[in-house]
């Protein structure tokens, strides 16, 4: 069992050394003692450090805030919530089955508690209003990921968006070649280091589309690439072995964003995906299916 602490602060452990040394120092401070930090001024904690201002500017930007003020106020959020005692459970040998009911349980509602906290709303709304202006649409995943694009795909081509879902490396770079301005990339790796996706991203940016990552919170190669960043939790991990909570922490953020453009759309959208349904029922009926 791990107990769940503040996904920024998981993040900035993960990635401390990685950082530059001056960011390191401050890095260091934040998690020695966040609830001082949130209490200081930019100029305040730079002295402290022994750092300029900007320097906690670039750090800021490093973990995908705007500045030093929203860093604050979410570092904020996450530590006046953070009193509740949840665990993400592992598994454990022989552990009975009332248990694992409860555990799996736990960790989803937690992975989606979590993950709802490290929305940006303004690179939500851009990735809405992208996806709601896509001529195309492609979705790129691998092994887990792949079934989160697969759901997203599902959805998107019921509200008639053209779109396809590769889970081939391959056939990501073949059909990244040939999106341009006015096409959408989403790619989806809870690392955000999956090799293949990042080619793919990296083909379908190269040729003029805009780039949507969902990874896990924190730096990584994926998001770096991306026009728009979308983050699920990235507390899960001896957990991680089954792909578990973070499966639906992607999933999440994938039915947010079909309601969103659902919601944001509706005349033309709900037609659509009420046509799709009704037909289904036809159809499968008229063939005596299900």
């Amino acid at each position: 069992m791990s107990i769940i602490q503040s996904p920024i602060l998981h993040a900035l452990k993960q990635h401390l050394d990685q950082l530059p040394p001056q960011e390191r120092r401050l890095g260091e401070l934040v998690l020695e003692s966040p609830s001082q930090v949130i209490h200081l001024g930019i100029t305040e904690l730079a002295e402290q450090c022994g750092i300029s201002p900007s320097t906690v500017t670039r750090f800021c930007k490093t973990f995908h805030f705007k500045g030093f003020p929203d860093f604050k106020v979410k570092l904020a959020t996450e530590l006046a919530q953070k009193s509740s005692e949840t665990e993400y459970q592992d598994v454990i040998a022989g552990n009975d089955l009332h248990k694992i009911v409860s555990a799996i349980e736990a960790n989803h509602l937690a992975s989606i508690a979590d993950t709802t906290r490290l929305l940006d709303l303004d690179q939500l709304e851009l990735a809405v209003s992208a996806l709601c202006r896509a001529n195309r649409t492609d979705l790129y995943g691998v092994a887990t990921s792949s079934v989160v694009a697969q759901d997203f795909y599902q959805k998107l081509v019921r509200i008639g968006k053209n779109c396809t879902a590769f889970a081939d490396s391959h056939m990501q770079i073949t059909s990244a070649s040939s999106l341009g301005e006015g096409d959408v990339a989403v790619a989806i790796s809870y690392s955000g280091e999956t090799p293949e996706t990042i080619d793919a991203l990296r083909c379908a940016k190269d040729s003029g589309a805009t780039t949507i990552s969902l990874t896990q919170y924190g730096t990584n190669s994926l998001a770096a690439f991306a026009d728009v960043h979308l983050f699920s939790s990235s507390l899960e991990e001896g957990m991680r072995r089954g792909d578990m909570a973070s499966r639906i922490a992607q999933l999440h953020i994938v039915d947010i964003l079909f309601t969103a453009m659902a919601s944001r759309n509706f005349t033309e959208y709900i037609p659509k995906l009420e046509s799709s349904y009704q037909n289904v029922q036809h159809y499968r009926k008229t063939r005596g299916g299900y």
